[in-house]
């Protein structure tokens, strides 16, 4: 049996700020996860962003890279602060 290579993983921890809150950010980001097949977590901030950390193979992560900039159909982005992230997560949770 051959096993092919990993996928080179990328983590990347994401503030996304706008109109983000009160538009379903939050769950419509999870399910984008989900479909991915990303890891990590989402949720509010008190200054009225959402943040969120993603895990998974560099094509997904970039895929919902570009999606975080745009949102939901409700949500305005107005920009997206990007850093890399070190943690392990297991699956993709709306938190906090």
């Amino acid at each position: 049996m051959i096993i092919p290579p990993a996928l080179p993983q990328k983590k990347l921890r994401l503030v996304i700020h706008g109109r983000v809150q009160g538009v379903f950010f939050r769950n419509s980001m999870r399910l984008q996860a989900q479909k991915l097949g990303i890891s990590g977590w989402v949720r509010n901030r008190s200054d009225g962003s959402v943040e969120a950390v993603v895990h998974g193979n560099s094509a997904a992560v970039d895929s919902i890279v570009r999606w975080a900039h745009r949102g939901p159909e409700l949500a305005h982005v107005e920009r997206v602060e990007i850093e890399l992230d070190d943690g392990g997560y297991n699956n993709f949770e709306v938190v906090g």
